[in-house]
């Protein structure tokens, strides 16, 4: 298997089993819970095209998957690419497939004028934080990102502005 020859492919509207498979698998590996499901995935980011997935392949068995989306960055002024989810299923790992799924979307943000490519990674995974660094990403000191989900989300949407009047969103 070791040599076998990597070919990636954009997903589409008929992947989004196969991609909740993944982000199953990945969700597993990073001890967390999925709530979405098959259809969310279609319409969300097949139909509506909220993200973009990409698949790797060898021998035409699905290996790994990148998912993303464009951002924008106020201060460059240019569009930013966040990669929201990358994995390689463990019997594949150490083969080049996250690093050619990581030059997929480097190449996307090249071709589209993007200022930067981000993505988080968990504090524990070194293994992910190793690799990232060996391909020259730097951890981005300075700053520390939030979250405001559940319970919080729906307490800080229900607190009172100012004057009360609201157009749009």
């Amino acid at each position: 298997m070791p040599n076998e020859k990597i070919s990636l492919r954009r997903g589409t509207e008929a992947d989004a089993e196969l991609l909740l498979e993944f982000i199953r698998a990945l969700a597993e590996y990073e001890h967390l819970i999925v709530s979405s499901d098959a259809e969310i995935l279609r319409r969300d980011v097949f139909l509506d095209k909220r993200a973009e997935a990409v698949f790797a392949e060898i021998a035409g068995q699905p290996v790994g998957m990148a998912l993303f989306f464009f951002t924008y960055s106020t201060f460059s002024g240019r569009k930013v690419i966040y990669l929201e989810d990358i994995f390689v299923k463990d019997a594949f790992r150490g083969q080049g497939i996250g690093k050619e799924l990581l030059c997929y979307v480097a190449r996307l943000a090249v071709e589209q004028n993007c200022d930067r490519l981000d993505w988080a990674a968990l504090s524990w995974n070194k293994p992910a934080q190793d690799f990232y660094q060996k391909l020259g990403a730097v951890p981005l000191q300075g700053w520390d990102r939030y979250f405001l989900y559940g319970e919080a989300l729906q307490k800080l949407a229900g607190c009172p502005t100012g004057s009360g009047n609201t157009t749009g969103h």
